[in-house]
């Protein structure tokens, strides 16, 4: 089926290549989105119609075995009366109802195999829609965050701001911090255990900032 060949199209997409490919990545992932969105509706319609050709062609195997059975028991009434005639014409009808029974019960199993396979798409393809919307919201933050980045960037090199120096004291200030601290310690001889605690603390603070001031150059 040409639905299950674009279902089977849009599970192998890998987003990160369309991604790379893509001069607009935003309006690609929103467009694979909304194409996946699609696709899902048209399969649950193809679900829903499979289901109700199955109903429809049990009721029919059903009708042409009940038939097949009612004409039996006229076959029988007939050579209870020995009516050989009667009996062979309606053991001739049973045979029909009974062939065309086994038709359309083929048809039902080919129809089941449809219906199966829809399914199985349906569901692989709603697992494959909740993972590229979540992926796809990913891709996006990050691709505005590189633009915003690369804008500030832009920006910097234009206004000609130079922030190396600036963010060598602000760690030559951390590290003055750290060293204070450290002194500190070994000075105090009989400092208590507590104290002792809160120097230690007090490193990991001063590492944290140091953290911290990197993190937000690296973002500007």
């Amino acid at each position: 089926m040409a639905l299950l060949e674009r279902v089977g199209t849009l599970l192998r997409a890998n987003l990160n290549e369309l991604v790379e490919k893509a001069e607009d990545p935003e309006r690609l992932l929103k467009q694979v989105v909304l194409d996946m969105e699609n696709q899902l509706l048209q399969v649950k319609t193809q679900v829903a119609i499979a289901i109700a050709g199955e109903h429809l062609l049990e009721k029919k195997r059903a009708e042409q075995a009940e038939k097949a059975a009612e004409w039996r028991k006229k076959a029988e009434l007939a050579v209870s009366k020995s009516q050989e005639d009667m009996a062979r014409g309606a053991l001739e009808r049973v045979l029909s109802h009974e062939e065309l029974a086994k038709g359309f019960a083929s048809q039902l199993e080919d129809q089941k195999h449809e219906a199966e396979n829809l399914r199985q798409a349906l569901r692989k393809l709603e697992q494959k829609l909740s993972e590229t919307r979540a992926r796809s919201e990913m891709l996006i933050a990050e691709h505005r965050r590189a633009r915003a980045v690369g804008r500030a960037a832009e920006a910097r090199r234009a206004a000609g701001m130079d922030t190396g120096h600036a963010v060598e004291r602000l760690k030559s200030r951390v590290h003055e911090r750290a060293a204070e601290s450290a002194a500190t310690t070994e000075v105090m001889a009989q400092e208590s255990l507590e104290e002792k605690f809160a120097a230690l603390e007090n490193a990991d603070r001063v590492e944290l900032l140091l953290k911290e001031i990197k993190e937000q150059q690296a973002v500007q």
